[in-house]
């Protein structure tokens, strides 16, 4: 039985239905055991840029939109945390690189995921190996084909 409930909100407007792959996503990464977070409610919320710059600029002094914001467990609340992806800056950073969409939106779900299981990416060392569990985890997922489940649900981007 699975020790996390999912709390996840899609308030991209054009983003088609990605709470089935997001929860997919969560409970195999989960189910790995391989970076395992705190038990209790983790709450995903899918925002625009300019959602996300306003969230960091109120509680990180910096109004800049990034790609994921998490906001750490709280076990007094039952809470596993909170991961809060900008869906515009997957699109455009996708863009930038050339690779799929449904590939940098589950790399951001996953970052997101690593911070709650206690990596960082402060400086370099620490931001080395949040790119290598980044990697493992995303193997992990390649296994299972969850990556790819993005890119059937966004089909209105």
């Amino acid at each position: 039985m699975s020790r996390l409930h999912l709390e996840i909100s899609n308030q991209y407007k054009l983003l088609a239905d990605p709470i089935e792959a997001a929860k997919q996503l969560y409970r195999t990464l989960e189910a790995s055991g391989a970076f395992p977070i705190a038990p209790g409610e983790l709450s995903v919320v899918f925002v625009t840029d300019a959602t996300i710059g306003q969230i960091h600029g109120d509680f990180m002094d910096d109004p800049s939109a990034t790609d994921v914001i998490t906001f750490p467990a709280n076990s007094e609340m039952e809470s596993a945390g909170e991961i809060i992806v900008s869906v515009d800056h997957a699109r455009s950073r996708a863009e930038e690189l050339g690779e799929p969409f449904s590939r940098e939106l589950s790399l951001y779900l996953v970052h997101g995921w690593l911070h709650l299981a206690g990596y960082d990416d402060r400086n370099e060392t620490d931001r080395a190996g949040m790119r290598i569990a980044e990697q493992q985890a995303l193997k992990i997922l390649d296994k299972t084909s969850i990556c790819s489940l993005f890119n059937i649900l966004t089909c209105h981007l």
